[in-house]
């Protein structure tokens, strides 16, 4: 299966599950983004990583980085590899030097360990095609500038838990367009989510 690289774009305050946060990455050749949800403890250590901030004890994933250091164990890349029922599978690819080990772990575990070894973060084109957001309005290439912590709009598009099933196709693509311009990507996730699944009908 074809792989697509990817990097971290975006991390902010989840705008519909409280304590959560939305973690935004995005092709590296392309403009699709690929938004998850994941825990409070998470966000921070990917966040911490990124701004290169030094907590006054290790993290727990950075206990790992200097555990598997010390027994010369390096991550040569993050892979998520499966999408079922809204929820992202990575896995850990492990090598010591003689042979390489698959690990499974959460992903946003897997993304805090993938900033610590500085290596690739991927996935399967169809993961993308089925789960990614298509941004029309950017460049086609993502610099390293874009690996920063991003904060969404304080203001979100004004639009209910269930208020979009009300909404015509035509009104649904053009709140899917503020919600991408807005950079509220985990609403835009579920807008898009309502148009395909009234194309299946």
């Amino acid at each position: 299966m074809k792989k697509v690289r990817l990097e971290i774009v975006g991390l902010s305050y989840s705008q519909t599950q409280s304590g959560a946060y939305a973690l935004v990455l995005g092709e590296t050749t392309g403009s699709r983004r690929l938004p998850i949800i994941i825990g409070g403890f998470e966000a921070q250590a990917i966040a911490i990583e990124l701004e290169k901030m030094s907590p006054s004890r290790p993290l727990t994933h950075d206990l790992f980085k200097t555990f598997s250091q010390t027994f010369d164990i390096t991550i040569s890349e993050v892979l998520i590899y499966n999408l079922v029922e809204g929820i992202f599978y990575a896995k850990l690819l492990c090598n010591d030097g003689t042979k390489e080990v698959e690990i499974d772990a959460r992903t946003s575990d897997a993304i805090a360990i993938a900033v610590r070894f500085k290596c690739p973060i991927s996935t399967y084109e169809f993961i993308l095609k089925s789960a990614g957001i298509v941004l029309d309005d950017e460049p086609t290439t993502v610099n390293e500038e874009s690996e920063q912590v991003a904060e969404l709009s304080e203001t979100p598009v004004s639009l209910g838990s269930d208020d979009y099933k009300e909404k015509s196709t035509e009104e649904l693509k053009n709140l899917l367009q503020t919600a991408l311009d807005e950079e509220q990507y985990e609403l835009a996730s579920k807008i898009r989510d309502e148009i395909n699944q009234r194309k299946k009908s």
